[in-house]
């Protein structure tokens, strides 16, 4: 485990890069299914998306930098980020897995932002939809849903482990 997190502390910026080459993946697929395949997101889709986006930025900017300062407040940011993502396909999960009794199929996204003030969206968007309990796609017995939540988890937890590995190289 000590050997783990000295491959983080020495280099810092590479698994920052590896972690926005893991987004850029990530988004690229979700486009693919999206524009190829033909599934279209629903708002807690969209909504992880901008997460994603969130947690590539966050890595680049933060990897931009070589202060270990930047790095440690990145990789805290990081871990709030991929939370927030990891919380909305969990939410979406938990819908897939127990669909609401009545199934209706809400605005999207872009439609809800233009006809209602954003207070009134945000819970919108946590309820779901029919659209978001809707399985469309599983790879291995797992929803789209689901495969994010683990990527989410994995995302936060390599940027708990990079900011646990620079505090460890500072007290030294």
């Amino acid at each position: 485990m000590s050997t783990l997190f000295d491959a983080l502390a020495q280099h810092p910026r590479r698994w920052l890069l590896l972690l926005a080459l893991v987004c850029v993946a990530m988004f690229g697929y979700g486009l693919y299914l999206q524009h190829v395949v033909g599934l279209q997101p629903c708002p807690m889709c969209v909504v992880q998306r901008y997460a994603l986006l969130g947690v590539m930025l966050l890595a680049l900017g933060t990897a931009a930098f070589p202060q270990r300062g930047v790095h440690l407040a990145g990789a805290v940011a990081i871990v709030l980020m991929a939370g927030f993502g990891a919380f909305t396909a969990a939410r979406q999960s938990w819908l897939q897995w127990y669909p609401p009794e009545f199934v209706t199929c809400g605005r999207d996204f872009y439609g809800m932002i233009a006809s209602f003030p954003l207070e009134r969206v945000i819970p919108m968007l946590f309820s779901g939809s029919g659209d978001c309990a809707k399985v469309d796609w599983t790879f291995l017995g797992l929803t789209i849903a689901n495969w994010s939540f683990l990527v989410f988890i994995g995302m936060a937890l390599l940027a708990l482990a990079l900011f646990v590995a620079l505090l460890r190289r500072r007290a030294r």
